[in-house]
């Protein structure tokens, strides 16, 4: 097939012109991405995409006229599918600003540089966020290896058979992630993974689970964490990246939706029974055994795959902590982050699933995993959190307290 070469279309709504000149002239600088317009409120920023119908859209937050949280809704009304990344500043009230974005039917987001970076570095900083999630929510991510095609799974939920391709899905709308509609073949697929989940693990029975996500992970998280129930007999941890201002509300946001308690990740904290942990953004999270308990340790090592926290270093510590008894979802997710953390939980006898193609918002950090032919389950996303509910009943962390104690204590 010939290389694409018509460019990737980009809108930038934003009110201050250095701001909208800055983005065009970052954008830009990809051969490969064109700014068809730039608008100064959320309004005119409607109109344009409407009008000229691009690729992505990248929208300030704070505008006269429409704010940017509202234009996403207006944009919502009638166009689902366009990706629409938010700029945001790096402060408590702009992560709950994005939060806010996001819930509204954004598809990702952008920290702005602080206002004491310098111009060069500032720039820079724009580039290597922005350009990637462009490239990625377009389909333009980098190029697979010549002659090497990723697998793919044979069936909904199934086992991933090396050289087949799985059964068609509707497409992610916008970065809503719509419960998928399954029917025939596919429906029996997942009604099997579902109904004997546990006898599909590959490991032990699973004594921790660990999850793993980036972009379209803030919207994926509350599906699967939310099928969980209150009396979940193994602690979870989680990492998303993110930074730490908004790790903390995505937490918050997490504990009052879900049944079991999400909390952020306290150094030295013991991990509990029907709690999930969510790792801190700018700290590495990992779990270590420490008086024949799981604790939380949160580190300042440099970052891997350019993120800290990484999924990388959270899969490798739980391969030691833990062994095969750990049960690991990678959600989606741009870049590869998790891939090379899995391969030690594959070789310690852990069970691997991952989210499938249609239901990520980009298959980046899952599709990774199945390339590497880590992925024992790959499954929609609505599949998902029943699944693990169902994998995990009856599990028991090693000297976790009786269910009642823990349930008593929610309350």
């Amino acid at each position: 097939m010939a290389p694409t070469t018509e460019r990737i279309k980009v809108v930038v709504v934003d009110d201050s012109v250095v701001v909208r000149r800055l983005l065009s002239d970052v954008l830009q600088s990809d051969p490969e991405i064109e700014v068809v317009a730039t608008s100064s409120n959320g309004r005119l920023g409607v109109e344009a995409v409407r009008r000229l119908r691009p690729d992505v859209v990248v929208m300030d937050i704070e505008m006269p006229v429409m704010d940017g949280i509202q234009a996403v809704r207006e944009i919502r009304t009638t166009d689902r599918r366009t990706p629409i990344i938010m700029f945001s500043t790096l402060t408590e009230r702009g992560a709950r600003a994005t939060f806010d974005a996001l819930d509204a039917g954004a598809t990702d987001y952008v920290t702005k540089p602080g206002q004491a970076s310098a111009v060069g570095s500032g720039l820079e900083s724009v580039r290597v966020e922005l350009i990637p999630r462009v490239r990625a929510l377009a389909g333009r991510g980098p190029r697979p290896t010549p002659g090497r095609a990723p697998a793919r799974p044979a069936l909904v939920g199934a086992p991933v058979r090396p050289g087949t391709r799985p059964t068609t899905l509707p497409p992610v709308h916008g970065s809503r992630l719509v419960p998928t509609q399954l029917g025939g073949a596919a429906a029996a697929g997942a009604a099997a993974l579902l109904g004997g989940a546990r006898g599909r693990l590959s490991g032990p029975r699973p004594s921790l689970l660990a999850v793993g996500s980036s972009t379209g992970g803030p919207e994926a998280l509350p599906l699967v964490l939310g099928a969980l129930p209150a009396n979940l007999s193994v602690p979870v941890v989680v990492v998303q990246h993110m930074p730490a201002e908004f790790t903390q509300l995505l937490s918050e946001r997490l504990d009052r939706t879900c049944a079991v308690r999400v909390q952020h990740a306290v150094d030295g904290e013991p991990l509990q029974a029907g709690t999930v942990v969510v790792a801190r953004g700018g700290r590495h999270l990992e779990v270590v055994r420490e008086g024949g308990r799981l604790r939380a340790r949160l580190t300042d090592a440099p970052a891997e795959n350019f993120c800290r926290p990484a999924v990388d270093v959270m899969f490798r510590s739980v391969a030691r902590a833990v062994g095969g008894g750990v049960l690991a979802v990678v959600l989606t997710g741009m870049g590869s982050d998790g891939t090379a953390g899995a391969a030690d939980l594959a070789a310690a006898g852990a069970t691997l699933w991952a989210q499938d193609e249609a239901s990520s918002v980009v298959w980046g950090m899952p599709g990774s995993l199945v390339g590497a032919g880590l992925a024992q389950q790959v499954m929609p996303l609505d599949a998902i959190g029943p699944a693990l509910a169902t994998a995990l009943h009856g599990a028991r962390e090693p000297g976790a307290a009786p269910l009642a104690t823990r349930g008593a204590a929610r309350a």
